[in-house]
């Protein structure tokens, strides 16, 4: 429940977040974004103290904003890059989870004994760890990130073209349907984040009812990790190299092939499913950085924020859809019946991608 309000969260704030772009700029809304989350780590750690679990589950939808900053923070790099860099400068922000990736299990049993030194309640201690390190962030951005690069790119956009300095959200989302490969961006993007949470969430839990021990399962869970961020920068240059829609497709047949060969493969054969589940986080990387990139290249830049926004929207809806579509799979079918619905998105996927619109190059994007 904890984790389903973190991504309910995280979707509720999504437009509002937008929408602070649009008026403020990138600077102020991220800012805002990581304030929030950290006051959200604060209130779940408040909740445990007092052993309230409605100001914790609370705390939890609060700390969700956190998710939804990270995507705009991916989208603030492609702002003033150029159209043959943008996806290796959303890539290297992606490619920076890889610190957080290993610093954040390197940490939880260090903080954790420190907040028990200090009195506090049992995982008390990475809570408060992770408000200073969101609010560190939140100062770093509102400090450093001058001039905003949203706000840059939208003057140079208005002086030279005449357009609106303020956009409204609904005017901007409604765009969308006479740019198809933006919407292809996006149903890229949702479907390899439902495919990801759908198999990550099942994996870890299948391998430990068969014995496996929590030291295999947490090196695996890693693995998975590495494929999603290690590789974020080659990946950006084979995006910008190839072009948007090939390596939505690469992404898709990689992420399939994952599926597939979870799918067939024992929770005792631990190096194979090892493989899938680096696979699995590699096809996510391909898809998304492409995805993310295509909807930027297909939108102008003062509608950006709000398109954004909607796919995040959409991303968070597509993981929760994800999950709970794992959980009763797992519950009344098996887990080669979960994997084999997970190929159903990517096939709709590779459907679209065949739509002659879609694959058609506009005058303002790259192949």
């Amino acid at each position: 429940l904890a984790q389903t309000l973190i991504i309910i969260g995280a979707a509720t704030a999504s437009l509002p977040l937008a929408k602070v772009v649009l008026v403020h700029g990138r600077r102020i809304a991220l800012t805002f974004g990581l304030a929030i989350s950290a006051l959200g780590a604060l209130v779940i750690l408040s909740g445990s103290i007092l052993q309230n679990v409605f100001i914790v589950y609370f705390g939890c939808a609060v700390f969700g904003v956190v998710s939804t900053a990270i995507y705009q923070g991916r989208y603030t790099a492609t702002d003033l890059a150029q159209e043959d860099h943008r996806a290796r400068a959303l890539s290297w922000v992606v490619w920076a989870g890889t610190i957080g990736a290993v610093l954040g299990p390197n940490l939880l049993y260090i903080s954790d004994a420190l907040g028990e030194s200090f009195g506090l309640p049992d995982m008390g201690g990475p809570y408060v760890v992770a408000a200073i390190a969101i609010a560190i962030g939140a100062i770093i951005i509102y400090t450093r990130l001058k001039p905003d690069p949203y706000l840059i790119a939208t003057t140079k956009r208005n002086e030279s073209q005449q357009v609106p300095s303020r956009h409204k959200l609904s005017d901007a989302v409604a765009q969308l349907k006479d740019k198809p490969r933006a919407i292809l961006g996006i149903a890229s993007l949702a479907v390899a984040m439902a495919v990801l949470v759908m198999l990550t969430v099942t994996v870890p839990a299948r391998m430990l009812d068969s014995g496996i021990s929590l030291q295999i399962i947490g090196l695996i869970v890693r693995i998975n990790i590495a494929g999603m961020y290690l590789l974020s920068p080659v990946v950006g240059w084979l995006v910008d190299y190839f072009g948007r829609v090939p390596m939505i497709t690469v992404g898709v047949m990689i992420s399939a092939f994952a599926c597939i060969l979870s799918g067939l493969t024992s929770a005792e054969a631990t190096t194979v499913l090892a493989f899938g589940q680096f696979l699995l986080g590699l096809g996510w990387s391909c898809t998304m950085i492409s995805g993310a990139t295509l909807l930027t290249d297909e939108v102008s830049p003062i509608n950006r924020p709000a398109v954004q926004g909607f796919s995040d929207l959409l991303v968070n809806i597509s993981s929760a859809v994800g999950g709970i579509t794992a959980g009763l799979l797992i519950l009344t079918a098996s887990f080669e019946i979960l994997c084999a619905v997970a190929l159903v998105p990517l096939i709709c996927i590779t459907v679209v991608i065949s739509i002659p619109a879609c694959r058609r190059h506009s005058a303002t994007s790259s192949p």
